[in-house]
């Protein structure tokens, strides 16, 4: 019974760390990462259109990114839409691919990025202890309502503990997974 009412609680607790992992792909860490342009949307037909959906984007050297469209009328488009984004890297558009060539990271980019990474990882485990608020309500309001005894209340908070203290430590591991990539050189 306990894990049934808590499963939709874990189900947003795992969505806060998919979109933490999101989050860090589109940090880089000095390699060119494919990740890094999830977020730009190239005007495609007058559609904004996510980048990754107009071309095909390779990485031939660990710091060069490669985007070769299907539609080479795009091309502008793709240059204009990383020139807007806040990626920082001026396009090379050579009239058949853009290349994008990653500057190697000064010593003070890289501990601004740590600090980015560990921003990002707070604010996510604020949303886990937020999930696990809002789970604790809905178990008191049910023992309220005598729909569960109060054994059975604290059997739901003690397991949705766990799980909180479960997800939180898997956003340190990660946290500092991604600090100690940025930082290596």
């Amino acid at each position: 019974m306990a894990s049934e009412l808590t499963k939709p609680f874990e189900e947003k607790m795992k969505k806060t760390l998919t979109a933490l992992d999101s989050d860090y792909g589109t940090i880089r860490a000095g390699r060119a990462n494919p990740h890094v342009l999830d977020k730009i949307m190239v005007e495609y037909y007058g559609t904004p259109t996510p980048l990754n959906q107009v071309g095909n984007i390779t990485v031939p050297e660990p710091r060069l990114l490669q985007i070769q469209p299907w539609d080479a009328s795009l091309l502008k488009a793709i240059e204009k839409a990383i020139n807007m984004s806040e990626l920082g890297i001026n396009p090379n558009n050579d009239g058949k691919v853009i290349r994008l060539v990653f500057p190697e990271l000064t010593e003070e980019r890289r501990k601004e990025l740590t600090k980015e990474v560990k921003k990002k990882a707070e604010a996510s485990k604020v949303a886990i202890r937020n999930i696990r608020r809002d789970a604790m309500d809905v178990f008191k309001k049910s023992e309220k309502a005598k729909e569960i005894t109060e054994d059975q209340l604290q059997d739901l908070e003690d397991e949705t503990q766990k799980l909180t203290d479960k997800y939180v430590a898997e956003i340190e591991k990660k946290c500092d997974a991604k600090s100690k990539d940025i930082l290596t050189v």
